[in-house]
């Protein structure tokens, strides 16, 4: 097998951790972090160290031949009880019930680490093998015991993941699902990546050659099932990551309209933004222009108080509003208005200063806003440049989309 088949999936898993690191530091005492930042790095090495040419130069260096074999298994072990870990973190419950898990599966494996370390040191190797080194000592005292027992507790770890993931994935729904369902699938093929070397072991056994099992297709299954694990294990976070962006960009852009008309109101001019400044601050400078603009309406949008406005043209707007916008005034009322006869899409009790106070409220009213004024022909968005470099509203300007 080509060694590129090792060192891609290790250079894949160095990047995932590289890019991770910036959020490992923030959320170091967060046990699934550290869970992730122990298991990541395994799997790299574990590539990295079973390619060929490294193998070649780890026994070269410690004048070992076959030194790597012991040190891979010990890693890919190692790596099997960090990702059990992992997932009984993932999965979350009792503190105590989960860190008594970790505890005996930290122990369980410790000890097989040393049996495997001790048995090679116990077994004669000195013909260097850099790929079939499973199946040329099958036969060996030892060194056989030592190969068993390092697939046994690699399926092992496997099967209970899978079990895990499998039981969870039933219970959840979503990314969450799909991410468990991934890594079950990886699961499988990390089982049958046991099953060709044990039956390449069994085949020696009996007298027969099944090398190729052990050398070609169970490193591919091996290759295949830790990129699924890794997309799995990803999958949650990141396609949540990705919604929550979504939205953010939904909601900012769902708020054009009911800015627009701020600009249109407001009687200074309005605080610009870079257009390649990030997403999070155009949406608090925007939020921000609103409250704004709506706290100079505030007494008309409390027009059921004592304030009447009953259409464009219609309202007395303040002197502190921009001169001409009576009509734009009056659109954000009615749209006020029409969110507070239906109690149920509104938020706390109605008043403008819990809609102020809430975002989902002002997306609503902005939306209220759009559908009002493309209904009544309402002009939310037209403007030009007076002589003194301020705002002015041309009624008979065509709307258009809000930029910031």
């Amino acid at each position: 097998m080509s060694s590129v088949y090792y060192y891609i999936p290790a250079l894949l898993l160095l990047v995932s951790f590289v890019l991770r690191v910036p959020g490992l530091v923030r959320h170091w005492r967060d046990p699934l972090v550290r869970s992730v930042a122990v298991v990541i790095p395994l799997g790299a090495v574990v590539f990295f160290f079973a390619a060929p040419p490294t193998v070649s130069a780890v026994n070269a260096l410690t004048g070992v031949a076959n030194f790597s074999a012991p040190l891979v298994y010990a890693v890919v072990t190692a790596g099997s009880a960090g990702v059990i870990n992992l997932m009984l973190t993932w999965q979350g419950g009792p503190e105590e019930r989960r860190r008594a898990a970790t505890l005996w599966c930290a122990g369980v494996y410790g000890a097989v680490i040393v049996t495997l370390l001790a048995l090679f040191a116990l077994g004669d190797a000195p013909d260097e093998r850099l790929q079939d080194f499973d199946t040329y000592y099958s036969t060996t005292p030892y060194l056989r015991e030592m190969i068993v027992l390092y697939l046994v507790a690699h399926a092992v770890a496997t099967a209970v993941l899978s079990v895990l993931c499998w039981r969870w994935a039933r219970e959840v729904t979503g990314l969450l699902r799909a991410g468990l369902v991934l890594i079950v699938a990886g699961g499988v093929l990390g089982l049958g990546y046991t099953a060709g070397k044990l039956l390449a072991v069994g085949a020696r056994w009996t007298g027969h050659d099944w090398d190729g099992i052990s050398t070609t297709v169970a490193p591919s299954m091996a290759a295949l099932s830790s990129l699924l694990q890794c997309i799995g294990f990803a999958l949650p976070t990141v396609g949540h990551s990705l919604h929550k962006q979504w939205r953010r960009r939904s909601r900012y852009h769902r708020l054009g309209p009911l800015w627009e008309i701020m600009r249109l109101v407001i009687p200074y001019e309005l605080v610009r933004i870079p257009p390649w400044s990030s997403l999070s601050r155009r949406h608090l400078r925007r939020t921000c222009d609103i409250r704004d603009g709506l706290r100079l309406l505030a007494p008309y949008l409390e027009h059921r108080a004592g304030t009447d406005v009953r259409g464009p043209g219609r309202a007395t707007v303040p002197g502190a509003l921009k001169p001409g916008a009576a009509e734009h005034a009056a659109l954000v009322v009615a749209a006020f208005d029409s969110l507070r006869t239906r109690p149920c899409d509104g938020d706390g009790d109605g008043s403008v200063q819990s809609l102020i106070d809430s975002d989902d409220g002002l997306v609503r009213l902005s939306d209220a806003v759009r559908v009002m004024a493309a209904r009544g022909g309402y002009a939310t968005a037209g403007h030009g440049r007076n002589g003194h470099g301020r705002t002015g509203h041309d009624p008979s300007a065509a709307p258009r989309k809000a930029v910031s």
